[in-house]
């Protein structure tokens, strides 16, 4: 027996999160030069970071010998007029995902039980597992969550429903009326943990005023990212709102100084820059019509997505996907959320989205 074997059996058994594929890795694989890889496998923003947000990069450099706020009063403050919240109902993290597991610590302990959808974000049964407690995941319902079939998965013992709307990986959406419905019929002692990570791409149509929600349902508890339309996801920084009673147990256990000074400062200035939020958005409407119209082109089957990505199906996937790495072009492979058969792609720039269209048609097998 070795140290190891004395974790608990549930920590051992966890499958670790396996990221998107670096550029810097595939060039170091396949001798290609960097500057010839295309990656479109993590959701990222194309057009980079903010001028506003670099601008507050560089000037925090001189302070970086201090410790960051530990309460990210700036940051919070921008959060509370930009969204119209208190900030007492603020919780920072380190990226979303941070917050998804503060979420987990601070209402999940091993007698409890989580309910989450099949195809659905995989950080949800991970913090789940972590916590030793029981993950019920309800099959999905054309690929998106089927929240009639999530509300009577919840038992007794349930004490936390995630759920991501839009959905990654597939990109499906749940109506607001219908979200909102999922939310009041659930037990009072459930924390719904509404994860949004995707919502700035949404056309207005489709967009729910889920922050109002907030007032009706104190177990309601929204997450959001700096990562996507802000284009800061090598800096880590998200956020979640929910009423003042949940932000203050997320922040018991949190740990300090979770976000850096870099990240405060840069996710601040972000929320001002509404002409990139803004060209952002319209990229990404002009992209995903540019690769939905070439998928219908192939002949492939794909996914209606409401974020900025799309999920296509090819059959051999492992194969589809070697040959476009092996052409310089980086996707994600899904077959870990149970989708052997498909692949999801970034929507990028215009010539990006052009050059993995050509890499594909040359990857699908004849």
């Amino acid at each position: 027996m070795t140290i190891c074997d004395l974790a608990p059996s549930y920590i051992r058994s966890i499958a670790p999160y396996q990221p998107g594929k670096p550029i810097s890795e595939l060039a170091r694989e396949l001798g290609l030069e960097e500057s010839s890889i295309i990656k479109l496998a993590s959701n990222e923003n194309p057009l980079g970071v903010s001028p506003k947000a670099q601008q507050a990069i560089r000037a925090a450099l001189d302070g970086l010998a201090l410790y960051p706020d530990g309460n990210g009063y700036e940051l919070k403050h921008a959060l509370s007029r930009h969204l119209g919240v208190g900030m007492e109902q603020l919780v920072l993290g380190n990226g979303s995902n941070d917050v998804l597991e503060l979420a987990a610590r601070a209402f999940l302990a091993p007698a409890n039980s989580a309910v989450y959808a099949q195809h659905a974000f995989a950080v949800y049964p991970l913090v789940v597992q972590a916590m030793g407690c029981k993950g019920i995941e309800v099959p999905a319902k054309n690929f998106g969550h089927d929240l009639d079939a999530m509300s009577r998965a919840v038992r007794p013992d349930t004490r936390v429903v995630f759920v991501a709307n839009p959905n990654n990986p597939t990109g499906t959406l749940a109506p607001a009326a219908e979200m909102e419905r999922f939310v009041a019929g659930l037990p009072a002692q459930v924390l719904v943990v509404l994860d949004e990570a995707y919502n700035e791409y949404l056309r207005p149509e489709h967009r729910s005023d889920s922050l109002s929600w907030l007032k009706k349902y104190p177990n309601l508890l929204i997450t959001r990212t700096f990562s996507k339309v802000y284009g800061l996801a090598g800096l880590r920084v998200g956020y979640a709102v929910g009423s003042a009673g949940v932000a203050d147990l997320l922040n018991r256990v949190r740990q300090p100084f979770n976000v850096n000074s870099i990240s405060l400062a840069a996710a601040a200035a972000a929320l001002t820059d509404h002409d990139f939020v803004r060209k952002s958005y319209e990229l990404n409407l002009a992209g995903m019509d540019q690769l939905t119209a070439g998928l219908k082109k192939l002949g492939l089957e794909f996914i209606p997505s409401y974020g900025n990505f799309v999920t296509f199906k090819v059959g051999d996937a492992k194969g589809v996907n070697a040959a476009l790495l092996q052409s310089g072009v980086i996707v994600r492979p899904i077959a870990g959320y149970g989708m052997p058969d498909w692949l999801r792609v970034s929507i990028g720039l215009e010539s990006e989205n052009a050059r993995f269209l050509a890499s594909l048609k040359q990857a699908i097998p004849a």
